[in-house]
């Protein structure tokens, strides 16, 4: 499964980015490329990079959308030449020459990085070819470590030659051509094709000739030799690589190294048949399968110059999908078998179906399913082509009864043997002491898989009065609790109780327990003539035929001592209802503000003050209190009250009686009256008693020619409006005020639609006609 979702998933990605990359297209485009910035077509690139097409599909799909060849010429050379720039470092003395050398190697870089990418996708279906695609795994000849023993001196090769002792001198030389090494007191000695060891024999047997006692016993002098830098081997690869050819390697490099550098096998080629051929013969054969199972690199030795590495052709794969630990495709030897190829996927995974594996396999005409039993799985040969699938369980029991209800340890249990009900109980740890016995179910499938209920007695089960039933496979016992087969019995409290709600009933509750359960009375809350709401079920006496709730009523001890009577015991579902005692209540606050002698809150004493009683309470008003523009407001409303009137009169109706939360702000005098509205320049300007509306009009600069003169309206100060008035063509202008307003608003004149127009005519004609036509009828 994981093979075909990674399939789906590849061609999600192409498809997302062949769309992307057609919008970019368009986008960038639909201007000139001249004005397209570097980072437009860096973002472009990266985007191509990541998608897994090519530059020429991109270029064709963008010809396929109309874009012209030249523009698609310059997009190109624009974006080949930021690459170069971004990997080649920056040189003054480069000639045109060697920059468009650079401009080529660059986007072959490009091509080949995005044909990389597709091509590891398609490689990772393949067990073991993502070894060679890894970065984060690097194969590289460990140069530090001590020269082995075997390795055979070549051309190129250094070596360090100390002598210590009462006489001190070091020699470095490499292998000439030739074969030999060359010291100055000695003449050339000849190392090419021996091993490090024989070469050390060689040189301090030369050596000794010139150093008397040299490595001797009680001599004084000592020599060691050692390998210094190494040489490169060509080591040619040959047959299905990824990358096959020629490569340079230091001499130390072994067969992992070699095939890491060329890509490793390519999708045909074998990972488990690696040829090293030395000299015309084959003298190993690498198995990459058993570094990646076992770790084992017996067969991966040091190269050696001029050696080949053949590829050959996979032989046989066979795919492994399903519940496995790593579905793969899997290269299989001749010798192997179906149990060897499950190994190499990790085994089944816990929920696998390993009794039957289903294999697809091609006939020379046409395709056939075979099914391999468990036992055959060790001695089953696959084929080339073979798609061995592997199921899950089913999500089923084979062996299982459940038991749910009132047992202590209700779930499900393993189906043994003529198991019965009151077995099946005892395991479960027993009945609970609330358990329905006298009805229990049986839940069992029948043969057509179709359920019934088989009810049965448990008591006469358990008293040996019925027969106890044998359980089948599947089958679930229900045992309900008597709290099961029943409403929840509650009762509830609401009123002046801290915790008001519901609660379960209980035997012998009374309205004092309920009280205190629901966290005792609230301040206020009257302890006598609490009201009990009851259901009418079998008690009927003193009820009428049209009632259908029964109302008691009951005094409480306020401290919750004693008892009540057991005739007015609680029942299930009755309502408790508390009462607040009749003259109790919260403060209720009032606020004046602004010119009095005494602003902020009061508290109401009864429910007759008024407004005036409020100001008195106040110390009364300040001399620059201007009455005229106080503002009473209740609930966040303005209301319009004068508080002139209020003063003169207690009984006028001007004189509200206060509620909770309303406030009276008298401010002080503005000495001003503003103008707006339909004027040339709406303005404030000082208030005079003896000057009319339209002395304030003149100040202002007077009315526009839009202005609506005859609506000219005054907003006081309270909040109050008033507005002009007209009598048989005389106007009567509202007073001004200190602090008022004036607001002359502007006439809407209405315009006639076309249509209005015309129908206006037609009916003007209309009317017109019949007149003639009367006019001389007559």
């Amino acid at each position: 499964m994981n093979l075909k979702k990674q399939l789906i998933l590849s061609i999600s990605k192409l498809s997302l980015f062949v769309f992307i990359s057609l919008l970019g297209i368009s986008t960038a485009f639909a201007q000139s490329v001249d004005e397209l910035s570097d980072d437009q077509i860096q973002q472009f690139m990266k985007q191509a990079q990541e998608s897994g097409m090519t530059e020429e599909q991109l270029m064709a799909a963008a010809a396929a959308k109309g874009f012209g060849s030249a523009d698609i010429s310059k997009f190109k050379e624009r974006m080949t030449k930021l690459q170069a720039d971004k990997k080649a470092p920056v040189n003054t003395n480069t000639t045109d020459t060697e920059r468009r050398l650079n401009d080529t190697t660059s986007t072959k870089s490009v091509r080949q990085q995005i044909k990389e990418d597709s091509t590891a996708i398609r490689r990772e279906k393949y067990y073991g070819l993502n070894l060679f695609n890894n970065k984060k795994i690097v194969f590289e000849p460990n140069l530090r470590i001590p020269t082995p023993k075997n390795y055979i001196l070549g051309t190129g090769d250094e070596l360090n030659i100390s002598i210590t002792g009462f006489a001190v001198q070091t020699y470095k030389t490499k292998v000439s051509p030739e074969g030999t090494v060359q010291l100055d007191i000695l003449s050339p000695i000849y190392v090419s094709g021996l091993t490090i060891e024989q070469a050390r024999e060689r040189i301090i047997n030369r050596l000794k000739s010139r150093f008397a006692g040299l490595n001797s016993s009680g001599g004084g002098l000592y020599a060691d030799i050692t390998l210094g830098n190494i040489r490169s081997i060509s080591v040619t690869v040959i047959g299905e690589a990824l990358q096959p050819g020629t490569f340079t390697v230091p001499s130390l490099a072994n067969v992992f190294n070699v095939l890491y550098a060329c890509g490793g096998p390519s999708e045909i080629g074998s990972l488990r048949n690696i040829e090293v051929f030395r000299n015309g013969k084959v003298i190993r054969t690498l198995d990459v399968y058993d570094f990646l199972l076992h770790g084992d690199q017996k067969d991966n030795i040091i190269l050696q110059d001029q050696d080949i590495i053949r590829i050959p052709y996979v032989d046989t794969r066979v795919s492994l999908i399903g519940e496995v630990r790593n579905p793969k495709i899997f290269e299989v030897k001749r010798d192997e078998t179906l149990k060897d190829v499950l190994a190499f996927a990790g085994g089944f995974k816990e929920l696998a179906y390993s009794k039957t594996i289903s294999l697809e396999r091609a006939t020379p005409t046409e395709k056939r399913i075979i099914s391999i039993d468990q036992n055959e799985i060790a001695n089953f040969t696959p084929q080339k082509g073979d798609i061995y699938t592997i199921g899950k369980i089913l999500n089923r029991f084979e062996n299982i009864v459940t038991i749910k209800g009132a047992v202590y340890r209700e779930g499900s249990y393993e189906l043994e043997k003529d198991i019965t009900v009151k077995q099946l109980i005892a395991r479960a740890e027993g009945l609970k002491q609330d358990a329905f016995k006298e009805r229990i179910l049986l839940k069992r499938e029948r043969e057509n898989l179709e359920p019934e209920i088989i009810p049965l007695n448990l008591s006469k089960i358990l008293n040996s009065e019925s027969e106890d039933i044998r359980l089948k496979l599947k089958d679930t016992l229900f045992i309900k609790s008597y709290k099961d087969l029943r409403e929840r019995l509650t009762v509830s409290i609401s009123g002046a109780i801290n915790k008001a709600g519901t609660y379960e009933f209980a035997d012998n509750m009374t309205v004092s327990d309920l009280v205190t359960m629901a966290g005792g009375f609230t301040d206020g809350a009257s302890a006598s003539k609490i009201e009990i709401a009851r259901r009418i079920k079998a008690d009927t006496i003193g009820v009428s035929k049209e009632q259908s709730i029964k109302i008691e009523t009951i005094d409480v001890d306020r401290n919750l001592i004693g008892a009540e009577s057991k005739k007015l015991l609680l029942k299930p579902f009755d309502r408790v209802y508390i009462r607040v005692l009749p003259r109790y209540e919260e403060q209720k606050n009032v606020t004046i503000t602004g010119e009095v002698f005494y602003p902020g809150p009061y508290a109401l004493k009864d429910k007759t003050e008024k407004i005036s009683d409020l100001i008195l309470k106040s110390g009364g008003l300040k001399s620059e209190a201007d009455l005229g523009s106080a503002k009473f407001t209740r609930a966040g409303k303005v209301i319009g009250v004068d508080i002139i009137k209020v003063l003169q009169d207690r009984n006028d109706v001007n004189n509200l009686v206060l509620n909770t939360g309303d406030a009276l702000e008298i401010p002080r005098k503005k000495e001003t009256v503003t103008v707006n509205g339909q004027v040339y320049n709406p303005t404030t300007v000082p208030y005079s008693s003896g000057l009319k509306l339209k002395k304030y009009l003149d100040l202002a600069g007077g009315t526009t020619d839009s202005a609506f003169v005859k609506k000219t309206y005054v907003k006081y100060g309270n909040g109050r409006l008033d507005r002009t008035r007209s009598f048989l063509g005389v106007r009567a202008f509202p007073k001004i005020e200190n602090g008022s307003e004036i607001i002359v608003p502007v006439r809407k004149r209405y315009k006639w639609t076309p249509a209005e127009r015309i129908a206006i005519s037609s009916a003007m004609v209309s009317i017109a006609t019949i007149l003639v036509t009367v006019i001389r009828t007559f």
